[in-house]
């Protein structure tokens, strides 16, 4: 992450912030600055994961995951992302990153993104998210008893069940170890 300034920004008001709920929404505003363009002058592609980044970090913290995670030294780790841009960002232009928890199953915490300014929802992104604990994937579950979450687990959506398969059918397939063809390009 080389965001530190917004970073220690994001951790300083999660501090003083109200603690919210595993399940609650985080809100936080940004506007684009210079070092976030491209050379098309819009926010680049990279900035927008970057700043989802913060958002997860402001949920750890308000929702007391981040006292779980250093108690038992563990690391949060990101294992897939789908993102959809509609709308550019452009230079000093204010918007507003909603982050929530969509839902878990028994290996992932899946949460969405939404960057929206006041006309238009400019990018939704949800990533597999989870914690390792020397280097093991801690189930959902276990992270949640060790919170003391005991609410009733959100229904997750159909397409994330969907989404583990097809990508592990698109890994299989596409693995250069299984690949017939080996494309090469000259100069």
């Amino acid at each position: 992450m080389n965001l530190w300034l917004r970073l220690l920004t994001v951790l300083i008001a999660a501090c003083f912030a109200r603690r919210q709920g595993l399940l609650c929404t985080s809100m936080l505003r940004f506007r684009v600055w210079p070092h976030d363009l491209d050379l098309n002058m819009h926010m680049n592609n990279a900035r927008y994961l970057s700043l989802m980044d913060l958002g997860r970090v402001d949920l750890i913290c308000r929702s007391d995951l981040l006292r779980v995670i250093a108690a038992k030294r563990w690391q949060a780790v990101i294992g897939g992302a789908m993102v959809r841009f509609r709308w550019p960002l452009t230079l000093f232009q204010s918007f507003t990153l909603s982050s929530r928890i969509l839902g878990w199953d028994e290996r992932w915490f899946y949460i969405e993104h939404r960057i929206e300014t006041v006309a238009a929802a400019a990018c939704l992104t949800v990533v597999r998210a989870a914690f390792l604990d020397r280097g093991s994937i801690v189930p959902p579950p276990t992270a949640l008893a060790e919170l003391g979450f005991d609410g009733s687990p959100p229904a997750l959506p159909e397409w994330a069940t969907q989404w583990n398969s097809v990508e592990n059918v698109a890994f299989a397939q596409n693995t250069p170890s299984t690949s017939k063809e080996v494309l090469t390009c000259e100069r």
